[in-house]
């Protein structure tokens, strides 16, 4: 992926493990995966940077949070 890719055009959601009360809010975008990248960004700062992942690694991470080994 680019640097340079406008991730403001992508459909963000919010992780159901995020808090409700404005603490830690991560979202995520499902848009970008078929060009082999998962964008994730802290809600609170919409046009923040955003941590680029390969669906695997997103996939592996979200496993281990499901499992509560992190």
């Amino acid at each position: 992926m680019s640097s340079d890719m406008d991730l403001a055009a992508v459909e963000w959601v919010r992780s159901s493990y995020s808090d409700a009360n404005g603490g830690q809010c991560v979202e995520f975008s499902r848009t970008c995966a078929p060009t082999g990248v998962i964008p994730v960004r802290d809600s609170k700062a919409p046009h923040g940077p955003a941590l680029i992942h390969s669906p695997r690694g997103w996939a592996a991470f979200v496993s281990a949070v499901r499992r509560g080994a992190l």
